[in-house]
């Protein structure tokens, strides 16, 4: 998977010489924290057996599949702060998908929307002044953000998981 995700950003970068990945400094930073997010979590929702993406812990809290689309979501969300739009989506429409494969590859597509956000952004533009959720912010805040969002809903797709008797595949034993 590692190996398709570098090609595929390789790619990319050919036919976009802005977006070439920085060896080292802070957008290098963000990139590999969201390589091993991506791979956490795209990886956890492929363990998810697909009867289990309708499952939520209690009434009113999101499904499995939910939480995965909110990520998938937020990824979308989180770039337009830096001024990268959006594909246009009914966002509650959105988050009840649940079909399996639709969940993955829209997972697939949100993470490399977010990536494509890091690659375009220039290291003098993370200074750059922006409002986020009404205050003032920089460019480098909003991508911290959407890396701390997938953060916190891996936890919880962790515990749904374990809670499923679903063991992330990284912590498995070999």
């Amino acid at each position: 998977m590692r190996t398709l995700i570098g090609a595929m950003t390789l790619l990319a970068a050919l036919q976009n010489p802005t977006t070439v990945p920085p060896a080292r400094g802070f957008r290098a930073e963000l990139l590999r924290d969201l390589d091993d997010m991506q791979k956490k979590i795209t990886d956890l929702a492929a363990a998810m057996p697909a009867d289990k993406y309708t499952w939520r812990p209690a009434s009113g809290v999101r499904s499995v599949s939910e939480v995965f689309m909110h990520i998938a979501g937020g990824n979308y969300y989180g770039a337009t702060f830096v001024g990268v739009k959006a594909p246009v989506y009914d966002e509650r429409a959105f988050e009840r998908i649940q079909d399996k494969e639709r969940v993955l590859a829209e997972l697939k597509k949100s993470f490399q929307h977010l990536r494509m956000a890091i690659l375009t952004t220039s290291d003098a533009d993370l200074d750059k002044p922006i409002k986020m959720f009404g205050n003032d912010s920089t460019e480098r805040e909003a991508f911290m953000f959407a890396l701390f969002h997938l953060h916190e809903h891996l936890g919880q797709s962790i515990a749904y998981a374990r809670m499923n008797g679903v063991v992330p595949p990284w912590s498995a034993s070999p």
